[in-house]
């Protein structure tokens, strides 16, 4: 059994929307909680992360990095 504690205020917005959509409110948080994590999967595979990690690596040994700060300056000023 799995028990969450939201606000009342939440809880009422959630128990209006349910009850528009005719649905217990367990059911709506239940459709809800299974809708968002069908929609926020990570499609980057471990392997593009790795390679992307390592090509950065590649970059900041080479020099071919440059600070935060000047991501935004004009290049034509060098």
């Amino acid at each position: 059994m799995l028990t969450i504690q939201i606000p009342p205020e939440l809880e009422q917005q959630l128990s209006q929307l349910a009850a528009q959509l005719n649905l217990p409110l367990e059911t709506f948080i239940l459709q809800s909680l299974q809708q968002i994590a069908a929609t926020d999967r990570d499609d980057t595979s471990k392997a593009e992360v790795l390679n992307g990690i390592y090509r950065a690596l590649a970059d900041v040994k080479a020099g071919r990095i440059s600070p935060v700060e000047t991501l935004w300056d004009d290049d034509s000023n060098d």
